[in-house]
């Protein structure tokens, strides 16, 4: 089995490296990571200049672009066959609830389940980086049982979220829907030393909501979260009632 690896924390994370450790007794492993942080690039691509990829070691690239470019470079021309299933993270921070809409590392798996491979995006919600060292073996053992499932659902990739607590304390896994963020005072609006207007995106507070079996939750409760994510974004029920929407022009 060859297995791809990538993030959108960048090639020296030490979460890629957590992952690739955990990952190598499933398969042959290859990795192919940005360069710097991509947090929050969502499904983005390169279009505007070219792209640039170096072996930095044996297997392992380091490309100038996106977590959606690692995935397109790695399955066209920077592999010498075509992965079995795409890895992407230990990501270092939640992708819960609407999380999934912005991240990079979540993007790259959609981007690999796009092109028709398995894919998961795996995250820790923990703040304690160092604490991702301890998943390994753990990591190891769930992706052991999710790829021997040949079963793997078409155009659908598997969200992950570790919680924040020592894996032997893990309750268990739990299957889930994905719950939903507010955020309030989320925008600062500043002046810069040059008297120039600026505004900064992020931080602020936030109020989770959701189902009972929603991934926040889950997390809470010390539960490893699993969300399988559909491609086809169409709200079906809506279909017939906005059909009958006076909309002819």
């Amino acid at each position: 089995m060859l297995i791809l690896c990538t993030n959108d924390d960048g090639s020296l994370a030490s979460g890629l490296r957590v992952l690739k450790k955990a990952a190598s007794p499933l398969g042959e492993v290859r990795v192919v990571a940005p360069d710097r942080e991509q947090s929050a690039t969502s499904h983005s691509l390169t279009l505007h200049y070219p792209l640039r990829a170096r072996e930095a070691s044996a297997g392992e690239f380091i490309v100038d672009g996106t977590p959606t470019d690692c995935v397109i470079l790695a399955v066209n021309t920077l592999l010498q066959r075509r992965p079995d299933v795409v890895l992407c993270g230990v990501n270092h921070g939640a992708n819960l609830g609407d999380d999934v809409l912005y991240s990079g590392t979540v993007a790259a798996a959609m981007e690999a389940t796009v092109i028709g491979i398995p894919a998961i995006a795996i995250s820790y919600t923990g703040d304690s980086l160092e604490e991702i060292e301890r998943w390994g073996p753990l990591l190891t053992r769930f992706l052991r049982r999710v790829l021997e499932n040949r079963r793997f659902p078409e155009s659908t990739l598997l969200n992950v979220n570790l919680p924040p607590i020592a894996p032997e304390g893990v309750h268990g896994i739990r299957v889930t829907t994905l719950g939903r963020r507010v955020y309030s005072d989320s925008l600062t609006r500043a002046v810069d030393p040059s008297g120039r207007e600026y505004f900064w995106l992020g931080g602020g507070v936030s109020k989770w909501s959701g189902s009972a079996d929603s991934d926040f939750r889950c997390i809470e409760e010390g539960y490893i979260s699993v969300t399988p994510l559909h491609l086809d974004l169409t709200n079906y029920s809506l279909l017939e009632e906005i059909r009958g929407w006076n909309l002819a022009l």
